[in-house]
């Protein structure tokens, strides 16, 4: 093929997003369901609790710690939702503009969701 006649394809920075949230959740995901869904709960922490609301309120409160809630947040839902729209794509279900703005669209709207509660905080 021609160079010219090459058909260009907007799927390079979905899949730079799945990329992304797929490392993001390899490497602290299972270390937050520890501490959010067993470690706190359970009281392993002691009575210092550091996933307490005051402290994660001073977390989020704080730009960096904000930025690393939104990235987290957001990176989560963008590899969700390239996950989805490709699981449907193998259960042959036919994929158009309406399954497409669902997968992406519920991934942007919740990245947006996100960035504005926590520039409210």
């Amino acid at each position: 093929m021609k160079p010219s006649t090459l058909k260009h394809s907007n799927q390079a920075p979905f899949w730079m997003l799945f990329g992304a949230g797929g490392m993001v959740s390899a490497l602290i995901g299972v270390a937050l369901v520890f501490m959010t869904g067993l470690a706190g709960p359970l009281g392993l922490f002691g009575a210092a609790n550091p996933i307490g609301y005051e402290n994660l309120l001073a977390f989020a409160r704080n730009p960096l710690g904000a930025l690393f809630i939104f990235a987290v947040i957001a990176l989560f839902l963008w590899h969700a939702a390239h996950r989805i729209y490709h699981t449907l794509h193998d259960f042959g279900i036919h994929l158009n503009a309406f399954w497409w703005l669902c997968c992406y669209g519920v991934a942007a709207l919740g990245s947006v969701v996100a960035l504005v509660s926590l520039l409210r905080m």
